[in-house]
C-alpha cells in the first residue's frame, strides 16, 4: 500500500493537524521523508484509523513519530510529558509510549514496525491516551500523536518453477480427467454419491424449515452416553429411541433412523417438515435434528410416561396404572390433536399411523401425537388414492387398506380403535378374545349386537369408572370405526362429544364381518376395484390383494365432487347421525 499521511485514513476522533518549521533533528533521514515528520495528527483522547476492503493476510504496519509540539524554551511547555498506548487490530502493541524519551529529544524522529493479520478485510489502528502524563495546558501537549503510517503486505517468496510444454500439460490434464471420471463411476455404482446427494438435499430442506435446531452427532452421542442400551426407551419401525441429557440439563428423546434406508430418509425429512410447521399442546415438540456421519436423528422433548402402548400393554412390572380420569383425559387429548391436524392448522395433515405406540404421555399424562413419518398433506378440495399403503395392520381403515382411498376419516377410524384399546386395556394388534372373534374390534361388534359394550371395560378398573361416560366413549369408538367413511364423525365433532358439548346420536353400524355386512363389503370392494383397475394398464393384475405391488408409486387426485364408493345404504350424508 506504500507510505501515506494519516490525513488519508479515516480518523474517528476529534483531532487536528499541527506543523513544525524546524528541521533540527531530521538530518539523519533522507530529504524526501523529512516532510513526514514536519506535520502530525494529534488528539487529546483518541486517534483511530481504519483501512477498509483490504485483502486478508499479513501486513507490515509502520508508525512514524516526532515530538514537534514542545518548545526548547525553559517554560512549562518544555516539561510536558506525552504518554499514550497503541493498539492494532485490538491488540496493545505499545503501552505508555513517550515519543520524546524514545527518540532522544524533541524534533527527533522514531519509527516502530509491527506485523498485523487481517481476517475480515478491515484494518484498525488505535492510538489512545490512558490518562497518564500531562493533563493540563493546551490539549496538543498530551494525548496521542502520530506523524505517518505505512501499511504494506507481507509477500511470501515465490519459488521459480519450470514451465511445462503444452503437450505435457495436455497429457496430464487428460489423465486427471479420465481418473476422475473412473472414480465418479465407481462411487456412483457403489451408491456413495447417491447417499451424499440425499444427505445434501435433506440438509438443504432442513435449512429452509422454520423452528428446530441442528445438533451434531457428537452432541447427541454424549447426551445418550454413546446410545447406551440402558437409555433405550422405545423401538420404532425405522430405528430406536434413546433418552438423553443435554449439557444444560434438558432431558431429550433421540429418535435414530437409518441413513442407508431410503424409506428412513424419506420419513426423516417428512417428519421434520411436518412437526416444525405445527405447534399444539397435543403434538410432540421437535427440538431439533441431526444429519451427520451417515446418521439421521430427530430430537424431541422427553415424555416422562413413555407411550400409551407402554402404559397399557407394557411389562406388568413397568405398566402404568391408568385410572378412569386419566384414560378419559387421554381420549380428549388425542382428539384435540387430530382435530388440530385435520381442521385447525394452516397445513391440513392426515397422520396415517394413529396407534397407541405413537401417542406419548408427559409427566401429567397429557397425550401428545408423535411419529409423523407417514403424515400426508391434505388439501380439502381433493381426495387421494394412494398406491403405496402406509400404516399399521389393525388400525387402518378398510377403504384405505383395501383401495388406497385416503381422507382424514382414515385417522378417525384409527382413533376409534385406539379408544377401544384405552377403555378395554387390550392391544388390538395382538388380542384374540376367542376362536370366533379375530381381534378387538370384531369382539366389539359382537358385544354391540348383544347391547353389552360395557363388558369391554378393563377389569383392572373394577367398578372405579364412570359407566355412563365409558358407554359413550365405546359407542363413539364404534361410530368412528364405521365401515363407511362418510358416516364417521369429523374430529372437531368428536372433541365436542367428549367434552359433553354435543350429544352423541348413536346408531349401531352393521358389522362388516357379519353375513350381510361381509357380502355388502365384498360387493362394494369388488365394484370399487373394478372401476379403479380400468385406469391401469392391461398388463396389471385384477386381483385386489396384489395390485399395490405392480402399480408405480404415485398418487391420483380426485375432484371434490367425487362420490365415495363405500356409502350408507340409506343415502344419508355425512354427520347426519351425529
Amino acid at each position: 500500500m506504500g507510505i501515506y499521511d494519516p490525513e488519508q485514513i479515516f480518523s474517528m476522533s476529534y483531532a487536528k493537524s499541527i506543523e513544525s518549521h524546524e528541521d533540527c533533528g531530521f538530518e539523519s533521514i533522507q530529504n524526501k521523508e523529512i516532510s513526514l515528520y514536519k506535520s502530525a495528527r494529534v488528539s487529546p483522547i483518541s486517534l483511530k484509523y481504519f483501512g477498509f476492503c483490504m485483502k486478508n493476510g499479513l501486513y507490515k504496519v509502520k508508525l512514524d513519530f516526532a515530538e514537534i509540539t514542545f518548545k526548547e524554551e525553559a517554560d512549562h511547555k518544555s516539561r510536558g510529558n506525552r504518554l499514550f498506548d497503541v493498539l492494532i487490530q485490538g491488540t496493545k502493541v505499545l503501552a505508555d509510549f513517550n515519543i520524546k524519551d524514545v527518540a532522544g529529544g524533541l524534533n527527533k524522529n522514531v519509527s516502530r514496525t509491527f506485523q498485523a493479520e487481517i481476517k475480515g478485510n478491515n484494518l484498525e489502528i488505535h492510538l489512545y491516551w490512558a490518562g497518564k502524563g500531562s493533563k493540563r495546558g493546551p490539549y496538543e501537549l498530551y494525548g496521542p500523536l502520530v506523524s505517518a503510517i505505512s501499511v504494506e503486505p507481507v509477500l511470501k517468496p515465490v519459488k521459480p518453477s519450470k514451465k511445462l510444454s503444452p503437450l505435457t500439460i495436455a497429457w496430464i490434464s487428460g489423465s486427471i480427467a479420465l481418473f476422475l471420471v473412473l472414480v465418479f463411476i465407481c462411487l456412483w455404482k457403489m451408491g456413495y454419491l447417491r447417499g451424499k446427494e440425499s444427505k445434501i438435499e435433506a440438509q438443504k430442506e432442513l435449512i429452509s424449515l422454520p423452528g428446530g435446531g441442528l445438533f451434531t452427532y457428537k452432541q447427541l452421542k454424549v447426551a445418550t452416553q454413546n446410545f447406551n442400551n440402558e437409555n433405550k426407551i422405545g423401538e420404532g419401525g425405522f430405528g430406536a429411541v434413546f433418552k438423553g441429557v443435554l449439557p444444560n440439563g434438558t432431558t431429550i428423546a433421540v429418535k435414530q433412523l437409518s441413513a442407508k434406508s431410503k424409506q428412513g430418509s424419506r420419513e426423516f425429512v417428512n417428519e421434520v417438515g411436518v412437526i416444525s410447521a405445527l405447534q399444539h399442546p397435543n403434538l410432540v415438540k421437535l427440538l431439533g435434528c441431526c444429519i451427520d456421519e451417515n446418521q439421521l436423528l430427530l430430537v424431541y422433548e422427553y415424555m416422562e410416561n413413555n407411550s400409551l402402548a407402554h402404559a397399557l400393554f407394557g411389562p406388568e412390572e413397568l405398566r402404568v396404572q391408568l385410572n378412569w380420569a386419566i384414560r378419559s383425559k387421554i381420549c380428549r387429548g388425542i382428539a384435540k390433536g387430530l382435530a388440530f391436524l385435520h381442521e385447525e392448522s394452516k397445513l391440513k395433515i392426515i397422520h396415517r399411523d394413529i396407534k397407541t405406540t405413537n401417542i406419548l404421555l408427559d409427566k401429567d399424562f397429557t397425550a401428545k401425537i408423535s411419529d409423523f413419518g407417514f403424515a400426508k398433506l391434505h388439501e380439502g378440495h381433493q381426495t387421494h388414492v394412494i398406491t403405496k399403503i402406509a400404516g399399521t395392520t389393525g388400525y387402518m381403515a378398510p377403504e384405505y387398506a383395501m383401495r388406497g382411498h385416503l381422507t382424514s376419516k382414515a385417522d378417525v377410524y384409527s382413533f376409534g380403535v385406539v379408544l377401544l384399546e384405552i377403555v378395554s386395556g387390550q392391544n388390538s394388534a395382538s388380542y384374540r378374545p376367542n376362536d370366533e372373534s379375530v381381534y378387538l374390534l370384531d369382539l366389539a361388534y359382537v358385544l354391540q349386537e348383544k347391547e353389552d359394550l360395557l363388558s369391554l371395560v378393563d377389569p383392572i378398573l373394577g367398578s372405579e369408572y364412570a359407566a355412563k361416560e365409558a358407554k359413550m366413549i365405546l359407542e363413539l369408538a364404534m361410530l368412528c370405526t364405521n365401515p363407511s367413511p362418510t358416516l364417521r364423525p369429523r374430529m372437531s365433532e368428536v372433541v365436542k362429544i367428549l367434552k359433553g358439548k354435543s350429544r352423541l346420536n348413536y346408531t349401531p353400524s352393521l358389522a362388516p364381518y357379519s353375513a350381510d355386512g361381509f357380502a355388502r363389503a365384498k360387493a362394494i370392494a369388488s365394484r370399487s376395484f373394478s372401476n379403479y383397475s380400468r385406469s391401469m394398464s392391461r398388463e396389471e393384475p385384477s386381483n385386489p390383494a396384489s395390485y399395490e405391488f405392480s402399480i408405480k408409486e404415485e398418487e391420483v387426485h380426485i375432484s371434490a365432487d367425487y362420490t365415495p364408493e363405500i356409502a350408507d345404504e340409506t343415502g344419508r350424508s355425512p354427520l347426519n347421525n351425529v
